[in-house]
């Protein structure tokens, strides 16, 4: 029999601490957020619908964002085990300069728009945390008043190339003065992508006021409390401001832009230099051998063309093709700091996220920028230890295999080619040309990429 007593006072005091009230609102919020989904649910419930869909939003069905999603998903850990490991050290050195996490905050347009702290916030947050921050050609915070917010840390610049390039060379000037250490020309916007979400809901800088926007925003009024309390909404880089996000991206974007535009951006840029939109294995051989520090592997986060590779299954082969060329960074679908540590483990020397630091802005202002990093921070110490390894440098494919879903249904391109020379050419017209097949550099192969 279980001896019983009276509770005693002092005992009872003791298992009945009440904890600390928290009275601001957007501490109280974000103290609930454990992941960035729940910095999302945070960020959909405090935010009108146009802006929200515009940072969840992809191109057409949004097959690309899902499947880069779930490439992340499908990632199988192999743990070391009894390697003394009590801390880890996350921080590494990137494009010459040194990053306390293997990410930064990627380059997002419209994002004043989101929460009216917009990339002060975002600066702010990265360069307290010691990560790079990457402000976009189509930021909404210009150039120097991101230098000003974040004077020590590090800056990074994203370019398009537009129709006037005596604009984009005159961005390329005005970062360079500011002291911005590397410079992002992006390669994956010779047209915008069919953005169906931003149509249907109306999106635009000025905004694009109907009834059901309206309705919408009516349990949101922070939000419109920001938007109408601060300076106006437009884009601190470019004059042209009316229109949706396709609308500006088609009269300002040009298709005819060549590696003759990447000789002349690079004469002009003192730092580093990377390619942002590389989404093939023989286009990344190609810029190694044009001499730039470095390629983003990125299809815009499933915003351009959709169905095009998932840059996290294209990571491994060019890893293998490049080796320690140059520097390979990899964006698109990370909303976990496992994914990132996946990423680093099969060769990325550091990873872009975009959404996740949407959502935590979205959710919290500067505040739920914080967040998000201290959340990515969190989980990818936390897998650094259950993998037992202590320093970026030790994560290795060893510790990941990419198990797949989509597999090819014919043989890898370079296997079709190599069987089609094998035969004899078809006898063809004197008139007509024959037609010559090239293999790729490297094809995919139709089955798991495992860690060895």
């Amino acid at each position: 029999m279980v001896k019983r007593q009276f509770p005693n006072p002092i005992e009872l005091a003791e298992l009945m601490r009440f904890k600390k009230p928290t009275l601001n609102p957007t501490d109280r919020r974000l103290e609930k957020a454990l992941t960035i989904a729940d910095l999302r649910t945070i960020a959909q419930r405090r935010t009108p619908r146009a802006p929200f869909d515009y940072t969840e939003g992809a191109a057409e069905g949004e097959l690309s964002l899902a499947r880069a999603r779930q490439a992340f998903e499908d990632v199988e850990f192999h743990p070391s085990i009894l390697r003394n490991v009590p801390e880890v050290d996350m921080t590494t050195q990137v494009l010459g300069g040194t990053s306390s996490m293997p990410f930064g905050i990627a380059p997002t347009g419209f994002t004043r728009m989101m929460q009216t702290e917009g990339e002060i916030a975002g600066s702010g947050a990265a360069g307290a945390a010691g990560i790079p921050f990457t402000l976009s050609t189509l930021g909404t915070t210009s150039i120097e008043d991101v230098k000003a917010n974040n004077p020590t840390g590090r800056n990074w610049f994203q370019l398009y190339v537009m129709r006037d390039r005596e604009v984009s060379y005159d961005l390329v000037r005005r970062a360079a003065a500011a002291g911005f250490d590397t410079l992002f020309f992006t390669v994956d916007t010779p047209v915008a992508g069919a953005r169906l979400r931003d149509k249907r809901a109306g999106f635009s800088i000025p905004p694009q006021l109907t009834p059901g926007v309206v309705i919408n925003a009516i349990p949101r009024p922070a939000w419109w409390i920001n938007f109408l309390t601060t300076p106006k909404l437009e884009f601190a880089s470019l004059s042209s401001t009316g229109g949706t996000v396709g609308d500006l991206l088609n009269a300002a974007m040009d298709p005819t832009i060549s590696f003759d535009d990447l000789e002349i951006i690079r004469s002009l840029w003192p730092g580093k230099i990377m390619v942002k939109g590389v989404q093939t294995v023989e286009d990344a051989l190609l810029l190694a051998d044009k001499g730039v520090d470095g390629i983003v592997l990125s299809n815009h986060g499933g915003r351009q063309l959709d169905r095009a590779p998932i840059p996290f299954h294209l990571l491994p082969h060019v890893v293998k093709e490049l080796g320690s060329d140059m520097e390979i960074h990899v964006d698109t679908g990370i909303m976990n700091g496992a994914d990132i540590v996946a990423s680093v483990a099969l060769g990325a020397k550091f990873t872009l996220v975009g959404r996740a630091y949407l959502y935590g802005l979205m959710a919290g202002g500067r505040r739920g920028v914080d967040k998000t990093i201290s959340i990515l921070g969190s989980e990818i110490e936390r897998t650094m230890k259950l993998l037992e390894a202590a320093t970026i440098e030790e994560l290795s494919p060893k510790h990941v295999t990419q198990l797949s879903r989509l597999q090819p249904i014919a043989k890898p391109f370079a296997d079709v080619a190599e069987a089609m020379t094998a035969h004899q050419p078809r006898t063809v017209p004197a008139n007509k040309p024959a037609r010559s097949v090239k293999a790729p550099a490297k094809a995919s192969k139709a089955k798991d990429v495992a860690a060895s």
